[in-house]
């Protein structure tokens, strides 16, 4: 079957034997699907953010480097950024629910053996087969709850499944503060093993295996090669920018290499017989245009939250549990929102919700850079659950746009798109606001320095102290007298919220733009037959 066809197949009512059925007994219930694959997916997403509370435990216990310690999270994240959309492809070969249970295993083994790990090399080498065997996990999860809701339910259980990545990802500094605080840092990786059984068990008893008729009967390996080859030179490149300057010659190598391999593979797809993304795909404005708009909420969250922590750890001079507990407002918003959403988007489309998020978002990003060193905690709940009350809608609504265009034998590919598109943007956020925040540091700080008639610095040392800055550290000398320590703080301290203020105005920019193309989104075309799907 071609591409084309595939696609044009998946523009017409769906199939009636490729309709979930209402389930009788344990095996396949959706509700109780849903529940099992939440609590794997929980363990993934709270991952992504509790390991970062460790980091420092971690760098004092086994003697790290800062750049070692760095990979704890880069080689996490460049590893699930890379095989998402190929792990997509393998559940839809294989069937999901036995590529989740692998990846449950895997990640829950992996973690215990961080636990377990008297190294910094094993540390990192563990992290990174983490991040593979997440990726196994989060598309077939999608294409689980694709497969087991009727369309007209699909919604509110995409919403249930966002809300549990925006808790957990919220709440993931919460926990790990505690945990680093009153136990160890290995706690923080022990703890998956315990929850990686229980979402075993809950996957061997209650997952059912469900494999579209068209489902794909081959692997295009070279296809495999070259996106993998194109989304880690990609990543790489974002990760890597800040360390070697946007400007490097190595920067763009990176990004070429990146370019020339998306273009082969684009080649390469249209001409397989069983390709690993059918670009015909993509001949869906719709589906398009989520993808778009995950890249852009990815952009504006993650890279806008980059600099809250900083914000209020180091200039706020919180602990990792105070910060987390002031971000609880953005956590509790997205548990109230997500499910909500899901009701809306299915009562009146996904086009309001979406532009409507986008523009909370917008708004939220905008106050957020209005924020100042002394800000009570007050105006920041307030932006902060603004931005909980935006993203909620646009993490349930781009993901259903996504995959309820996409035909059900491709639902995991377009559940690893889903999360590839999250990743990159995530990604793309730390790296450009990141330059945004480095470049405005640096253009301000020898004056603000001057102004404050602070002793002057020579250029090694003011590169120095920006670096410190553009974290919300204040270069201190040890020995400063305090009235010189007052003012040093107070001037990096000014400095690092002009450059938070001009990285959230960017993000709000980025906001603005996917309010836009929000209005390009359309139900999925599998749930436009809803109403002829028997309900729960």
């Amino acid at each position: 079957m071609t591409s084309q066809t595939t696609v044009e197949q998946a523009d017409k009512a769906p199939e009636p034997a490729s309709a979930p059925t209402p389930a009788k007994g344990l095996r396949g219930h959706p509700w109780l699907t849903l529940f099992s694959v939440a609590i794997g997916v929980m363990m993934v997403a709270l991952d992504g953010t509790i390991v970062a509370i460790a980091n420092p435990a971690i760098q004092k216990d086994l003697g790290a480097t800062f750049a070692e310690v760095q990979w704890i999270t880069n080689g996490y994240f460049l590893a699930l950024a890379v095989a998402l959309i190929t792990a997509g492809k393998l559940g839809d070969r294989f069937g999901h629910r036995q590529t989740f249970l692998i990846g449950v295993v895997g990640f829950a083994a992996a973690s215990g053996a961080i636990g377990l790990s008297d190294s910094i090399a094993l540390v990192v080498t563990f992290r990174v087969l983490q991040g593979l065997f997440g990726a196994l996990l989060m598309p077939a999860a999608l294409g689980l709850l694709r497969a087991s809701f009727p369309a007209e339910k699909l919604n509110m259980a995409i919403g249930i499944w966002g809300m549990v990545i925006g808790a957990s990802t919220a709440g993931g500094p919460i926990l790990g503060g505690l945990l680093v605080q009153h136990v160890s840092w290995q706690s923080v990786f022990f703890i998956n093993v315990p929850v990686g059984v229980l979402a075993l068990v809950l996957g061997l008893v209650i997952l059912k295996d469900h494999r579209a008729e068209n489902a794909p009967r081959s692997f295009d390996i070279l296809g495999i090669v070259l996106l993998s080859a194109a989304m880690f030179c990609l990543v790489w490149a974002l990760i890597k920018a800040p360390e070697w300057g946007w400007g490097a010659g190595l920067t763009w190598t990176f990004i070429g290499v990146a370019v020339l391999s998306f273009v082969l593979f684009a080649a390469w797809e249209s001409k397989v017989k069983e390709p690993l993304i059918p670009l015909a795909l993509f001949r869906s404005v719709a589906l398009s245009a989520g993808v778009v708009l995950m890249v852009l909420m990815a952009i504006a969250f993650m890279g806008g939250l980059f600099f809250v922590t900083f914000y209020l750890q180091n200039v706020h001079g919180m602990s990792p549990v105070d910060s987390g507990l002031h971000l609880l407002p953005l956590t509790c918003m997205m548990i109230v929102g997500s499910p909500l959403a899901g009701a809306m988007i299915t009562k009146v489309g996904p086009r309001i919700p979406l532009a409507g998020g986008m523009a909370l978002t917008a708004a939220a990003m905008f106050g957020m850079s209005t924020l100042e060193a002394g800000t009570g905690s007050g105006p920041m709940s307030l932006w902060f659950a603004l931005l909980g009350l935006g993203l909620a809608p646009v993490m349930v609504g781009a993901t259903e746009v996504i995959v309820g265009n996409a035909p059900m034998e491709l639902s995991g590919v377009a559940g690893g798109l889903q999360q590839a598109a999250m990743q990159i943007g995530g990604s793309l956020g730390t790296a450009v606001l990141g330059a945004v925040m480095a470049s405005k540091v640096d253009s301000d700080l020898a004056g603000n320095w001057a102004e404050a008639k602070l002793p002057p610095l020579s250029e090694a040392d003011l590169d120095k102290a920006a670096e410190a800055v553009q974290v919300g550290v204040a270069p201190v000398p040890p020995k400063a007298p305090p009235s010189v320590a007052e003012q040093i703080t107070s001037v990096a301290h000014d400095t690092f919220m002009s450059g938070m203020g001009l990285a959230c105005l960017v993000a709000t920019g980025v906001a603005v733009v996917a309010v836009f193309v929000a209005f390009l989104t359309k139900r999925g075309a599998n749930a436009e037959a809803g109403a002829g799907v028997g309900h729960i």
